[in-house]
């Protein structure tokens, strides 16, 4: 059985999420290939394509979302992801018993400890029919029918249990922060049914195809679904099975190719939240876990981080009309001169129309 070496599997990474060297293949297809983009902030997903593809720009993604070919909702770890409107048909009912679970949270518990689901989740249907709401008008209207202190966690509970979908406006490239977002029933706004049952094979292959090598650990962390052991159980003949440096069995597609430990690569900006950097259980592969630690507390709101020699080197945020980087390691002057490169070729992207600049704070 084949051991990889964390710096295989690190390029391996790299290749397979198309950081090597950025593509040309329509966003629609990278999408596609990736499964879901993350989008808990809007503009965050526009920055993951524009670092993956050659001649990326916004409109592209906008127009897919505007068109519906892409669409923007909860899905994979119970958090706002953006995907391919043929994927959100499967991979929703998928995700969606993770989706429910959310509704144990104390945030929820409260405003809907009474809630008889059934009853909540048709009423919600019925007011969505044919319409786009925003949150706060449906927290507001059923509040009228399911009194409750929190109205305003109404539509929130109606979105952890009635597959919802964000207009295309919510995630279109412009303003950051403070969208106001607007939903509908995900099946009237794809024009097309969703799938009957859960596809965690189609989950767990796709997953290897764009992530893998990986453990089952690193396939339930990405998803957010567990009990995922048996279906790799039952899906080994057909897997190529390898282990890591640790000894871990890592499981893969058997025609994706291993790239080469010493292939060089760019330095890489990422937006926050990339799953390049979230997929798996053990991140040792693209980040420390020293480096780690030092965004524990600060994670939640999202930290946009660069890769030198393919791991996370620092991280980088953008201040009125800077963007800054901020290295958690020296470099040498050659690392220096190419990050300061790729922050300058970032920098119209994601400061338009301005005369930012870039600075690099000491390590």
């Amino acid at each position: 059985m084949k051991e990889l070496s964390l710096r295989q599997l690190n390029r391996t990474l790299l290749a397979r999420q198309m950081l090597t060297e950025r593509v040309s293949m329509p966003a629609a297809d990278l999408i596609r290939h990736l499964i879901a983009v993350q989008g808990q902030e809007a503009n965050w997903p526009f920055i993951g394509l524009w670092t993956r593809l050659t001649d990326f720009e916004p409109a592209e993604l906008n127009s897919l979302l505007h068109d519906r070919t892409v669409v923007r909702g909860t899905m994979i770890r119970r958090t706002v992801h953006l995907a391919h409107a043929e994927d959100y048909r499967w991979l929703y009912p998928t995700v969606r018993p993770t989706v429910e679970q959310s509704l144990r949270l104390a945030y929820y518990r409260e405003a809907c400890e009474h809630l008889d689901h059934t009853e909540f989740a048709t009423a919600g249907r019925r007011l969505l029919t044919g319409r786009t709401l925003t949150r706060t008008e449906i927290g507001r209207t059923l509040a009228e029918r399911f009194p409750t202190p929190h109205p305003d966690r109404l539509s929130a509970i109606l979105g952890q249990i009635t597959p919802l979908v964000h207009h295309a406006e919510a995630g279109t490239w412009g303003a950051w922060r403070n969208r106001r977002v607007s939903v509908s029933l995900a099946e009237e706004w794809i024009g097309a049914p969703l799938a009957e049952r859960p596809d965690p094979e189609q989950l767990i292959l796709r997953y290897l195809a764009a992530f893998g090598p990986a453990t089952v650990a690193d396939i339930q962390s990405w998803s957010g679904v567990t009990k995922l052991a048996e279906v790799v159980a039952r899906l080994r003949p057909q897997l190529r099975v390898l282990r890591d440096d640790t000894g871990r069995e890592l499981f893969d597609i058997p025609d994706a190719p291993l790239a080469d430990p010493n292939l060089p690569v760019p330095v890489r900006f990422l937006p926050a939240f990339d799953n390049a950097l979230l997929a798996h259980k053990d991140r040792r592969r693209a980040i420390t876990d020293e480096d780690r630690s030092r965004i524990t507390k600060i994670a939640s709101g999202g930290v946009p981080m660069y890769l030198v020699d393919g791991f996370v080197h620092g991280r980088w945020d953008l201040r009125g009309e800077t963007l800054r980087i901020t290295p958690w390691h020296p470099m040498t002057s050659t690392d220096e001169a190419a990050v300061r490169a790729a922050a300058e070729e970032l920098l119209p992207m994601v400061l338009p129309n301005t005369t930012g600049g870039v600075a690099i704070t000491p390590a």
